[in-house]
């Protein structure tokens, strides 16, 4: 009795709620406008439908600034711009570049050549006596001078020189044999310079080295051109230089470009790797 009596209340209340005006009120369903795909399409309607754009969104505040920005743009664009040079040279494999590595005594040079070849070829050169030549990549092939401190040596390496390697001690500071080699460089076509600095291990200071590395920096793109490509290397451990600042030299002379001078088809060269006297013995006739 007791359920048929409860069920039966539920059953009078739910009539009552229906007949109390839920559905003849005229409330409609609300749909809900933050969803995911409510944003999504009114996104769509704003890309395709322009009247919803406003206009002055992106506009320009300063025409004077706008056009100062775009100026600037198109002197940065022009400034890398070159006049397209005829490479006179023949089609066949090309011929290794020549990079000479130049510095005052004590300062790395062979070091540095060592690290590199050891970089690239994974071989361990005990000396650097003479040019050595190295495959950087697949139709490049580099040739290492390292060039002693002596005036005819230095003219002869600048004629046929396409990259330098200008190593400057950085606990000292630029030396007399620096300007002087690029003082004949000047003179024999300016070829591509890069600068390294090497002994940046005698700085404990981290403060005095960031300082030394921007003054010698500044001071080398006052003597080449501002911008001047210039490398850091560190101490040196296990008789070579950090493999991670080697790699990234190496991978820069891979992948640089060089152009060829006006001044070296006007003025033609052969280099000599090497000079073989062949005596044979003479001929009892010649006697």
């Amino acid at each position: 009795y007791q359920r048929r009596v409860r069920g039966g209340g539920n059953e009078a209340m739910g009539k009552d709620r229906i007949g109390d005006g839920f559905k003849d009120s005229g409330k409609s369903h609300r749909v809900k406008t933050n969803s995911a795909k409510q944003k999504a399409k009114r996104a769509s309607k704003v890309v395709q439908d322009g009247t919803q754009r406003n206009p002055k969104a992106f506009g320009v505040y300063s025409g004077v600034k706008a056009a100062k920005a775009q100026k600037r743009t198109l002197d940065r664009a022009q400034r890398k711009d070159h006049v397209p040079i005829v490479d006179r040279a023949a089609d066949l494999e090309p011929a290794p570049y020549i990079v000479v590595v130049h510095g005052p005594p004590g300062v790395g040079k062979t070091t540095l050549i060592q690290s590199l070849v050891k970089s690239c070829t994974k071989y361990n050169l005990p000396h650097t006596k003479g040019p050595i030549t190295i495959v950087s990549g697949k139709k490049r092939r580099i040739t290492f001078f390292e060039c002693p401190n002596e005036v005819g040596a230095m003219i002869d390496l600048a004629k046929v020189a396409d990259l330098v390697l200008l190593l400057v001690d950085a606990s000292f500071g630029f030396e007399m044999e620096t300007f002087e080699f690029l003082n004949i460089l000047q003179v024999h076509g300016f070829p591509k310079i890069m600068g390294v600095l090497t002994h940046l291990d005698r700085f404990s200071d981290g403060k005095k080295l960031r300082t030394i590395k921007k003054r010698l920096k500044q001071r080398f793109w006052q003597e080449i051109c501002g911008g001047a490509k210039v490398f850091y290397l560190s101490g040196i451990r296990y008789g070579r230089y950090p493999k991670m600042e080697i790699h990234n030299l190496s991978r820069f002379l891979s992948v640089m470009k060089f152009r060829p001078l006006t001044w070296r088809t006007k003025h033609p060269y052969v280099v000599v790797d090497r000079v073989c006297l062949l005596y044979t013995s003479p001929s009892p006739r010649d006697s």
